[in-house]
């Protein structure tokens, strides 16, 4: 269900202005506010930043927030700046898309996972954890917001259904990621994610560990690798050529223009990285450079 809360005053303020920490954030909150003409939404980050795993604020950044209202985030660790955002200013109101009890993190060790959004399942849990806690913000729009976000996620239902029918029979289920940024997205497509190339993107393996992923590509009987169009290919390369393998392109939608086209970014690129997956993985018979 999409509820608010409504218990909160509005106050007297015409305006709203919402700031959202990355892309995958920045579309949700546009689709939730589509037509409300007294929201304002702006991206903090450029759009070449890509995830935030070491993201330092920017002075400019900081200007950014202090004339936020609402601070929208994803949540689960990916905002490693956010206390010192919250310590700086005071009365911003701050919005966790995966703050529900139907997002349950995955761990690598103690680590949290926070692609959350890569789950067309989670994607959607966020859109309803961001109009929630919008609506109890801002209860003067909570019908926009309510009606916006449940076209929205009416839409994300109808994506994963197709990608349902587009991934679960293929033949071969074991890919190479980039990073970690699909875990999630291999879980709901049951995929089986053998070796990551680079833990952290820009931060390139061990001689040993590109040992031990060209080992791993070499037994596949389909060789694919999966590189992001937010990073170097450099070492997913490397690999390819000792194992003969293919490289594609998966894109975990962390970067984009902070334009109004952005509502359907996330839509178009999960079904992007569909066509992708069927034609890496589709084929019945391994390639004969296998």
């Amino acid at each position: 269900m999409l509820g608010c809360g409504g218990s909160q005053p509005s106050g007297e303020k015409k305006g709203l202005r919402v700031v959202t920490s990355f892309y995958p954030v920045y579309i949700d909150v546009l689709n939730i506010t589509k037509g409300v003409d007294e929201v304002e939404v702006v991206n903090l980050t450029k759009p070449q930043t890509g995830c935030l795993h070491d993201y330092q604020l920017t002075t400019q950044d900081m200007k950014t927030l202090e004339a936020a209202d609402i601070f929208v985030v994803n949540g689960l660790g990916m905002e490693s700046f956010l206390e010192k955002a919250s310590g700086q200013n005071k009365n911003l109101k701050i919005i966790d898309a995966s703050k529900s009890d139907k997002i349950h993190p995955l761990k690598d060790g103690e680590e949290v996972n926070p692609h959350v959004w890569m789950s067309v399942t989670y994607a959607m849990e966020q859109v309803k954890a961001i109009t929630f806690q919008l609506c109890e913000l801002d209860p003067a729009h909570d019908k926009e917001y309510r009606k916006n976000a449940l076209d929205y996620v009416m839409k994300l239902e109808a994506l994963r259904e197709e990608m349902h029918g587009s991934l679960d029979d293929l033949p071969h289920k074991d890919i190479v990621t980039f990073h970690e940024a699909f875990p999630y997205f291999a879980k709901e497509f049951k995929l089986n994610i053998v070796s990551v190339v680079e833990r952290e993107p820009g931060t390139e393996p061990t001689p040993q560990e590109l040992e031990q992923t060209i080992e791993q590509v070499g037994k596949l009987p389909v060789k694919v690798l999966f590189t992001e169009p937010q990073y170097s290919p450099s070492a997913a390369e490397t690999i390819a050529r000792e194992t003969g393998g293919k490289l594609y392109i998966l894109d975990p939608i962390v970067t984009g223009e902070a334009t109004e086209d952005a509502m359907n970014a996330y839509i178009q690129r999960m079904k992007k990285n569909a066509e992708t997956l069927k034609e890496a993985l589709g084929k019945a018979e391994p390639d004969a450079a296998s």
